[in-house]
């Protein structure tokens, strides 16, 4: 096998595997990156079982066809440090030795044969429809971060993903929640399509994140039972899906929030980004005292201090109520417009904000207690 390939593309297709390769695998096949070079193209494939990324890179001036697999960290960490953009030597004469030469660099990698890597060909094609990747990519932000860290409830550990119709118009709604927080986010589809609901697991939506981010185009994608694929210009992402029943979220979401905040975006989100910095661990909740046309806000740490803020509103009541003050900084982050908007109903009940500029997300924020 002996190939050139430019340094830079290699750095980008390496830098996406490292997010799905596990760093500590029990089998050291799944620390390795298969390279297979053949037909002007260099394939690059990751995997940790439950996901599976392939890259390919087109052009490639290939002088001797093959395929092995090497360590990606290591291998990854090397062409990052070579010149950026400068012509890459690849070629392996024997079964456990790849060597990288650029410039005035040699560097032999260890391998292990192509065969022991892990593949699963599966035909994905029969429900398959496209999204502007842009679109999905608002998605997966808008909802990331309600996503659950508890490992007993899996079902919440992911973005569950599913086709609703309001009015006739369809759309891709997606949903999480930590069951102290939610967000919910859609997106309209031309016409119907042929999608089983799915949660959607953290691992790969951070994988999705950085892909799309680099990425306009399309976004094909294909579910079978308990699989889904993402296919872009030139990368393909399969992953397992999360097994279980997402609950019921539209009954969380308050019927009867009645008292209205609207207030500046970035003046809400500096105030109370600003107040939690008394809070270490910004697990202390932040306090509104809202009355007439004013918001004040309150910290208080026994260790560290406390800190305070007020901030002029629209609203015409009085209410007091404490929040987690990160969850609210992560929801005014994803906020696209100019305003905020709160809907409160009382001090024990959860708060729901919404974006005046993006009618199709909402957020419901539990309030702390005491």
């Amino acid at each position: 096998m002996k190939f050139n390939v430019n340094q830079k593309d290699l750095q980008e297709a390496l830098s996406y595997c490292q997010g799905v390769i596990e760093k500590r695998s029990t089998l050291p096949i799944l620390s390795n990156v298969l390279l297979d070079a053949n037909n002007s193209k260099l394939t690059i494939t990751a995997t940790d079982l439950d996901l599976i990324f392939i890259h390919q890179i087109k052009n490639v001036e290939i002088l001797d066809e093959g395929k092995t697999t090497t360590t990606s960290s290591i291998m990854f960490d090397i062409v990052r440090k070579f010149s950026s953009d400068k012509k890459i030597n690849i070629s392996s004469n024997n079964e456990n030795k790849l060597q990288l030469e650029s410039e005035n660099s040699i560097f032999n990698l260890n391998c292990i044969n192509s065969s022991e890597f892990p593949l699963t060909d599966e035909n994905f094609n029969q429900n398959e429809f496209t999204l502007d990747s842009k679109q999905f990519l608002k998605l997966l932000n808008k909802c990331k971060f309600s996503v659950s860290n508890d490992e007993t409830r899996h079902y919440l550990s992911g973005i569950y993903f599913h086709q609703t119709e309001v009015e006739d118009k369809i759309y891709l709604t997606a949903v999480a929640t930590d069951s102290h927080r939610m967000s919910i986010s859609k997106i309209r589809l031309r016409e119907k399509i042929n999608f089983d609901p799915i949660i959607l697991p953290k691992k790969t939506i951070f994988q999705l994140c950085s892909l799309l981010d680099n990425y306009d185009g399309d976004l094909r994608i294909s579910n079978l039972k308990s699989k889904i694929k993402f296919e872009l210009t030139n990368s393909i992402l399969i992953s397992k899906l999360i097994d279980g029943k997402f609950p019921n979220y539209i009954q969380v979401i308050p019927k009867n929030n009645q008292k209205k905040l609207e207030t500046d975006l970035k003046s809400f989100l500096g105030s109370v980004d600003r107040v939690a910095s008394v809070s270490l661990d910004k697990k202390d909740g932040v306090k509104f005292q809202l009355s007439h046309g004013n918001l004040n806000l309150s910290v208080n740490n026994t260790n560290s201090g406390d800190g305070k803020e007020s901030l002029t509103v629209d609203f015409n009541d009085d209410l007091e109520i404490s929040f987690n003050s990160r969850y609210l900084i992560d929801v005014a982050s994803q906020l696209d417009g100019e305003k905020i908007e709160l809907f409160f109903n009382d001090t024990g009940s959860p708060v729901l904000i919404k974006d005046p500029s993006d009618f199709d997300s909402i957020y419901v924020v539990m309030p702390m207690k005491g």
